[in-house]
């Protein structure tokens, strides 16, 4: 869970014209690290930038020039993940260091946006901006100010990895594959279940960070005759919530799912909530790890 997440914005529509920087800093999981600045972009500034960012001009007379910050972005990024929310920021990043003839910063970039679309299904196909996505997780920030975007887009990268059990560097790979993916991936593990189990008629959601792999926990659920299902809905019966460090959350100790269900109950659904660890052993009693 180390990483960091940069977030820019611009003065106009040249994505090289940086007006300010932010960059956040992640490790085992935790904010350790933040820096930002306002940037002097040495260009007229749009009126249609400055209503997303609100960043006047005047705001950045005597601020320095990227080529005075880029040592520090560099040192900041450089051999490590980086984290950033669409392709803006990167292409952004290096327009800029082009523009100014500098050398390219040596980093990892991974898009978490194409790591939300392969978490939930629910943002798959839209809904996966930054603001959206904080909401969701129930993340509250300051939209459009560089070093807040970078902070976001950092917890959503963690809600992300404990959502999946899908670790920082498995998600290097995993981005770069369809969004509805093979079964052993976490985010295609529907089944139908036994019609002789002793659960049957049970229908499964997962959440969190299991000790097993997820598709091999819905593989017992569907042999002890329930359904194993990716998303809470009405029809969901179970959820079995991973044993997992809840002060990792994002600042929060329950998934989204975890937040749905609960959300049912309240309105009469009848939703039992399992821990991993009783799970388990609700499998061991009925034989289905045999």
């Amino acid at each position: 869970m180390d990483f960091v997440a940069i977030d820019v914005e611009t003065a106009n529509e040249d994505v090289a014209s940086i007006c300010q920087i932010g960059i956040a800093g992640f490790r085992n999981g935790e904010l350790v690290e933040t820096w930002s600045s306002l940037i002097d972009p040495e260009q007229e500034f749009s009126w249609m930038n400055i209503g997303v960012h609100g960043i006047l001009p005047e705001m950045v007379v005597g601020q320095p020039k990227l080529p005075e910050v880029a040592d520090r972005v560099s040192a900041m990024l450089g051999g490590r993940i980086s984290v950033h929310h669409t392709h803006f920021d990167r292409v952004s990043v290096s327009r800029a260091f082009s523009k100014y003839q500098l050398p390219d910063v040596q980093t990892t970039w991974l898009d978490s946006a194409k790591v939300v679309r392969r978490t939930w299904q629910e943002v798959a196909r839209k809904g996966y901006g930054l603001h959206n996505v904080c909401q969701m997780i129930g993340y509250q920030f300051n939209h459009h100010d560089a070093l807040e975007d970078a902070k976001a887009a950092g917890q959503v990268m963690l809600a992300a990895m404990r959502e999946s059990q899908i670790s920082l560097d498995d998600w290097l790979k995993r981005v770069s594959r369809p969004i509805n993916p093979s079964s052993s991936y976490s985010g295609n593990i529907s089944r139908e279940g036994n019609p002789e189990g002793a659960l049957h008629g049970e229908v499964v959601v997962f959440t969190g960070s299991l000790e097993i792999p997820r598709h091999q926990a819905a593989d017992l659920a569907a042999n002890l005759g329930c359904q194993v299902a990716d998303s809470v809905t009405k029809k969901t019966t179970l959820l079995v919530v991973g044993d997992q460090d809840v002060s990792q959350l994002a600042g929060h100790d329950k998934s989204s799912k975890h937040r749905k269900a609960e959300e049912l109950i309240e309105r009469g659904q009848a939703i039992r909530i399992l821990r991993e660890t009783d799970f388990r052993f609700m499998v061991d009693g009925e034989g289905g790890n045999s």
